[in-house]
């Protein structure tokens, strides 16, 4: 709908709502460090919950008399929600202010997981994290662009590396901390632990956050230029969430889910028409959900498939090798060990790896470097002959250092070349296609082991893994 006569007003209300941070916080040299900091609460935080959810889908399935299929949507709900909403709340960050959604984002957050651990039903669990969800991509929307745009250009890089680096953090402790919830606790508990991080994060962010318009308030456009009669891209959004929503169905259908194969058949042509209808959609519309005009920009193109192809290589593992290891009869507790060495690496790289690297290497050299190396590591692992727990170790190193290089890498060449009146718009893109990404390294090891079992399926997907970290670094060279 178009917007109404008092929309410029309501802006302006929004935009004056934004509080400063106080002056002796303003005036500190580092300050910025403080406010990369509060970010990273939120990014700790996101993955944090994918990783700790996943441990209690035997928990739900026992307290609520449910199968797997129907568990599965705890998770599903929540990405599917998220990546609709990540591109449009990007854009309407860039109206009222990327402070006032991160701040929202947090509330909704940590509302929605005290009301996900009193859930007396499924239905109401999934409900919860649907709405959790919404918080989540009001706080990953804004995410990029609070580090981009708040940090000097000499320390971008470096800080998209610690954001990085408290994801990987968030996603390495998840599987561990879950696991002691629920055997020591409750289900309920893993999404109760979210609450006391939700609350950290809003009092750090009303304190440490500088406003999104340093003067207190952006010119509102006038009622009746283009943009601000345009229509709402209703049309695109629903497109966009048909799409995704299609895809993820269609792919747990074929892993397993109790579907009839004329609609997993059917469930695919919808997802292609969808993606078609919406690439259509977004050229026309006047305020499109995915900016055309950014998403055709080369260097801009090629790294939002790189960052999808990179969050792919870092969550398949994840999801594959505990199933492989326990084929083999590695005990569970041994193959989490051996699964954190990934994300620790990506840690590691993400923070100081790329001080043992030369100095004259550019961004650009640096995402070819690691998708190479994260490369070379899952074609070790592939072509091991039944490796052991031990065995797996060592490409995992070598497999999470390499993402560690190239995921801080590619993201700072994306932001560095969006218009900073955009930033929060590109924030979402990327966020939205690091959560495609997260989605189909959910989904493609549950469909292989399906369809061949661990051992074979299992290689199969690393091979295919490292050629698609391969062509990551082709894209890279732009």
């Amino acid at each position: 709908m178009a917007e109404p006569a008092l929309a410029p007003r309501l802006l302006d209300t929004l935009q004056r709502a934004e509080r400063p941070r106080p002056r002796a916080v303003a005036r500190w040299p580092h300050a910025h460090w403080l406010a990369v900091g509060t970010v990273c609460l939120g990014a700790f935080l996101g993955q944090l919950t994918a990783s700790v959810t996943s441990l209690v889908f035997p928990a739900l399935e026992q307290r609520f008399d449910a199968g797997f299929a129907a568990v599965e949507w705890v998770s599903l709900s929540y990405l599917l929600v998220l990546v609709a909403l990540l591109a449009p709340v990007g854009r309407l960050s860039d109206l009222v202010g990327r402070k006032t959604m991160y701040l929202g984002g947090f509330a909704v957050f940590a509302a929605a997981s005290l009301g996900a651990g009193l859930a007396g039903s499924l239905a109401v669990l999934v409900a919860c994290r649907a709405v959790q969800a919404v918080g989540g991509a009001m706080m990953q929307a804004n995410s990029v662009a609070l580090v981009a745009r708040g940090v000097p250009e000499r320390a971008m890089r470096t800080a998209l590396g610690i954001q990085a680096a408290a994801q990987a953090l968030g996603l390495a402790l998840g599987p561990t901390l879950g696991g002691l919830l629920v055997t020591h606790a409750s289900w309920r508990w893993a999404f109760w632990v979210n609450v006391p991080i939700g609350v950290l994060g809003i009092l750090a962010g009303w304190f440490l956050l500088p406003r999104t318009f340093p003067d207190g308030r952006r010119p509102v456009r006038p009622a009746r230029s283009k943009d601000a009669g345009g229509r709402f891209d209703l049309a695109g959004l629903l497109l966009l969430a048909g799409a995704s929503t299609a895809l993820l169905l269609a792919l747990s259908a074929a892993s397993g889910l109790p579907l009839p194969g004329w609609a997993v058949a059917a469930l695919a042509v919808l997802a292609v028409l969808a993606a078609a209808g919406l690439v259509r959609q977004e050229r026309r519309a006047d305020r499109p959900i995915v900016p055309p005009g950014l998403v055709n920009t080369p260097g801009i193109r090629a790294g939002l498939v790189v960052a999808l192809i990179g969050y792919l290589l870092l969550f398949c593992p994840l999801v594959l090798e505990p199933v492989v290891l326990a084929d083999r009869g590695v005990p569970a507790a041994t193959a989490g060990v051996v699964i954190t060495a990934l994300p620790a690496a990506f840690a590691l790289a993400a923070t100081v790896g790329g001080g043992l690297l030369p100095r004259g290497w550019s961004d650009a050299v640096r995402c070819r470097a690691g998708a190479l190396l994260a490369a070379a590591g899952l074609l070790v692992l592939a072509v091991l002959p039944a490796p052991g727990a031990g065995a797996a170790v060592g490409p995992l190193l070598a497999a999470g250092y390499g993402l560690g290089l190239l995921l801080p890498a590619n993201n700072a060449l994306v932001m560095r070349a969006i218009p900073a009146q955009s930033s929060a718009v590109g924030g979402g893109l990327v966020n939205m296609v690091r959560s495609l990404g997260t989605a189909l390294g959910t989904a493609l090891p549950v469909l292989a082991v399906h369809l061949a079992g661990a051992a074979s399926g299992g290689r199969v997907v690393l091979l295919l893994l490292a050629a698609v970290a391969v062509l990551a670094a082709r894209l890279s060279a732009r």
